[in-house]
């Protein structure tokens, strides 16, 4: 197996569950010293644990990453514990806020704080280190909400801003050595999707016909993307936002074909 990140210090948050308990495994089995930061301590001491037994090196954080004075703590921490930090994974999210009129303050406010201020508090944290070593990679999880309107509009405006924030780090800090890019998920399978698959069990069959390979998301599509883009592999990438959504920013020729089929013009068979 390639180690990429032999003895590197990867940070990723919201790393107890779903895609960042897969990036925060993969990174540790390519090598790096990982922290696994969750605001549930039980999910980031579970994932640790699970780490350690596969031979990894991990160090379990609970932080709040909305919170400056948990970030600053957390990144403190993990220079003590495992050495400066060389590549930040922004994956903290919630999406809480769906449908303006019905959406109070707090909830916007909430789920821009963990999906974006996260983010700028962290890089904010890292920076500093990583401009005094000439050296570091950032990727921020946003999301193809960010890019097109799909609903969720405190979390899509948030996963938005973060996009312009990953393009804005990496035109400053670029002649730092600092490289940081944006990976862009459609729907991926995760736990957070199982309230919805118990009450429709059907759920992915109808979102399918909209990805033109034929499939949702797996947490290790998004391991992949995230890890090539920390990696030296990607060393003359930075300001990308890359999707990894089966095609569905592409184009929508499924919908169509539907309203062709629905004027009588073409039959749907596919």
């Amino acid at each position: 197996m390639a180690m990429r990140f032999d003895g590197r210090v990867v940070i990723v948050t919201g790393a107890g569950s779903g895609i960042g308990r897969v990036i925060v495994q993969r990174f540790a089995g390519e090598g790096a010293k990982v922290a696994v930061v969750d605001w549930v301590a039980d999910r980031a001491d579970g994932v640790t644990a699970e780490i350690a037994s596969a031979g990894g090196s991990a160090l379990s954080v609970h932080a709040d990453v909305s919170s400056r004075r948990d970030v600053d703590a957390m990144v403190g921490r993990v220079v003590s514990e495992l050495g400066p930090v060389d590549v930040l994974v922004n994956n903290a999210a919630i999406a809480e806020g769906d449908d303006v009129l019905r959406m109070d303050e707090l909830t916007w406010d909430r789920d821009v704080a963990v999906v974006l201020r996260s983010v700028f508090l962290c890089c904010r944290a890292v920076l500093p280190s990583m401009i005094d070593r000439r050296t570091g990679a950032i990727v921020n999880i946003s999301s193809v909400n960010g890019i097109t309107a799909l609903g969720n509009e405190a979390y899509s405006a948030a996963k938005a801003g973060m996009l312009n924030l990953t393009q804005g780090i990496a035109v400053r800090y670029g002649a730092h050595g600092i490289r940081c890019n944006a990976i862009a998920p459609g729907t991926i399978r995760t736990p957070i999707w199982q309230a919805r698959i118990d009450r429709d069990p059907v759920v992915f069959q109808r979102l399918v016909k909209w990805y033109p390979l034929g499939r949702v998301g797996e947490p290790d599509d998004i391991a992949n993307a995230a890890m090539f883009l920390a990696s030296d592999e990607a060393s003359w990438i930075t300001g990308a936002v890359l999707p990894v959504d089966g095609g569905l920013l592409a184009g929508n020729y499924r919908m169509t074909r539907e309203l062709l089929a629905e004027a009588g013009n073409e039959k749907l068979d596919s």
